[in-house]
Formats: C-alpha cells, structure tokens, sequence
C-alpha cells in the first residue's frame, strides 16, 4: 500500500482537552469538532472525548448527524445555527443545541413546536463582523426568547476577532461589550475560543470553546507555558520512496524552481498536493527524514514532493518521513511550522488532508 497515513493519536488529543480544562477550571470546555474535527475524524474524536467534554461543537446539521448516527449522545451545539426552518425538525428529534445569529431564524423557532424547549445559544456581534445581533437590539431578542415556550436554556455568545494577539485594543473592546450586556441581561457567556482558553483568564465564561488546540496546533502570537504544553494529534507520515544524487546547476521538479548549487541527494516522497500538502509550500519547508531535519527541494506535486536528504547519510528507500508531526524517535514537527513555510495556518493544512489518505487512531476510538 502507498505508505503516507495520517496517525492519529487520541490520548495526545484528550491531553489537550485537559490543558483547556485547567486552563479555565471554573468553565465547561465545549470540544470543538467541526470540519471533520479539523481533518482528524470527527466520530473518532467525539468517542475519545465522549466521558469529559460536556458538549460538542459542530458548524451544521450534517455534522451533527455523523455524531448521533455513530451513537454519541452527548449535546451538540450548532454554531451556525439553522440553515432553514425545516432542519428545526431535526434538531428537535436530536436534542440539538441551536444557536441563534440571525431574526429569520428567531422567527422560525417561534413557528416552530418541538416536542421539548430547545436551549439556545444568542450569538451576538462585537466586532468580528461576521454573524449576531447588533448588541443593541440583542436584549429584545434575549427576551423574546425568554418568552417563547420553543426555548430552552439560553446562552449569550460571541467570537473574537484577535484573542490570538498578544495585545489588542480590538479584543478588550470586545470583551467589554460582551461582558456589559451579560451583566444586564443576568446570562451566561460563552466567549473563549481556542487562544482565549489558553491565554485570556478575562474571557473564561460558562462555556469555553477550544477548536485548533484540541488537535495540537498553537494558536498564539506568543507562545506561553499552556499552548507550549499541547501535543500534535496528526503525524501525517509517508516514505522516501527513491533517491538521487544531482550535480550543481541542474533543477528539480515542475519549473525547475529549486537549483543546486552543490552536489546534491533528492528523496523522492509519496506525499502531495493530491494528498493535501500545500502545493505553496516554499523551497526550505522542514520536514522530518528518519526523526532528522530536511528541507523540502522544488514544487510540490500531485502525488509526489521532493527533499534534499544532503546531510543524511542514512536516508534509503523506505525511510520515514514526517510531513508534520512526531516522528518514531521522538522529534516534532510542529504543523504550525510547516504552515508558515506555506504562508497559510495550520488550520488550512490539518483541514485540507483529503480522504485518500487513510487515518489510523491509537488507541483505537
């Protein structure tokens, strides 16, 4: 078989479940597993987590089913809430949680009767600009809910624009917002996303929110203790699978865009673009021979990429190789790293693995 796999290892993902937790002991760590649980298999991750996360949280109904179909029964949270009123149905005969951004769904809750009160999450807007209510009609739509037998448990949210910032006068504007109409409305906040978990005490609401450090990924400006503690969840892992000596002047790979200037060895490696590896990534992005740093030598291709294996003398056909992650002797690669070689986030990366890269889990799900 072709040998890249992607490694999944879920007690590196519960250890970082952890860290969320200690970093906000006095609020409920809502697990983030929207998009496939960032590439990582989100019904795996769900089952990993399934005896400490109160919650889950997904982006759409689909996501939501995968988890009720593979016999999670934990709450889910919809964070874009509905998509239109005939998915209320669903949401209802699942003990979804839904989150409320916009009048039209307001409007479709109220028409709606399930068969028991739906709690639900009131998203406002406090500056990122995307989805929520205004903050100053927020209170009438707080109270009507309040009022609608359709409504269950409610929460106040919003999403911050720059927690990942070490300083950010955007962020504590935010917060203040947030907190002010918390405070008069008597509600519970959910406010803390992955970088406000790790690094903003002042954002630590009822409920929490880690997405990206769940999987291993820091996402801070600055690193601190907490986010240097997490641990890659995917080792996205492939082999040399040919090797070539070079003589200075002569190119390698489409464009001839990587020129060597010395006598050169080039590992060929089953991994690419086909795969998900960035095609952006840059001459000079890190990968990991056999545990030891290399440097990725021309373009990416579909199904292959190329690496100068120069200064390693051991390197054969059947090598490991580490694309992000950690290899068998220990050493990490951080996807992080790897992402900015790409000029992306890791987020782009974990999430871009395609399906025809088969995901082994330890221990299994």
């Amino acid at each position: 078989m072709r040998p890249l796999v992607a490694h999944i290892d879920l007690d590196a993902l519960r250890h970082n479940y952890r860290i969320a937790q200690r970093c906000a002991p006095q609020s409920h760590s809502v697990a983030v597993i929207k998009a496939d649980a960032y590439g990582h298999g989100a019904l795996a991750c769900a089952r990993a987590l399934a005896d400490e996360a109160p919650a889950f949280a997904v982006a759409s109904l689909e996501e939501a089913l995968v988890l009720r179909r593979g016999g999670i029964d934990t709450p889910v949270v919809l964070l874009e809430g509905i998509f239109s009123a005939d998915e209320l149905e669903a949401v209802d005969a699942h003990r979804l949680w839904m989150t409320v951004h916009s009048h039209w769904q307001l409007e479709a809750l109220e028409a709606y009767t399930p068969s028991a009160p739906i709690p639900v999450w009131v998203k406002v807007d406090t500056g990122m600009h995307r989805l929520g209510f205004d903050p100053d009609e927020a209170e009438a739509v707080w109270q009507a809910l309040r009022d609608a037998p359709q409504a269950g448990q409610l929460h106040l949210m919003t999403h911050f624009a720059t927690a990942d910032a070490e300083h950010s006068s955007h962020y504590a504007r935010q917060l203040d917002c947030a907190g002010a109409l918390a405070r008069r409305l008597k509600a519970p906040l959910s406010l803390a996303n992955s970088p406000a978990t790790l690094a903003h005490a002042d954002a630590h609401g009822a409920y929490n929110r880690p997405g990206v450090m769940l999987y291993g990924s820091d996402p801070l400006e600055r690193a601190n203790d907490a986010s240097r503690a997490l641990e890659p969840v995917m080792t996205l892992r492939s082999e040399i699978i040919a090797l070539r000596d070079i003589a200075p002047g002569e190119r390698v790979g489409y464009g001839g865009r990587y020129r060597a200037d010395t006598p050169r060895r080039i590992a060929v490696v089953a991994a690419g673009y086909g795969d998900g590896y960035d095609r952006h990534a840059a001459d000079g992005t890190p990968m990991l021979v056999d545990g030891q740093r290399a440097t990725l030598a021309g373009k990416v291709s579909m199904d292959m990429l190329t690496v100068d294996v120069t200064g390693i003398a051991d390197a054969r056909i059947g090598s490991e190789v580490v694309l992000w992650g950690r290899a068998a002797n220990g050493a990490v690669l951080p996807v992080d790293e790897v992402a900015r070689h790409c000029d992306t986030i890791s987020y782009t990366l974990l999430t871009g693995v395609l399906p025809r890269v088969p995901r082994r889990y330890h221990p299994l799900p």
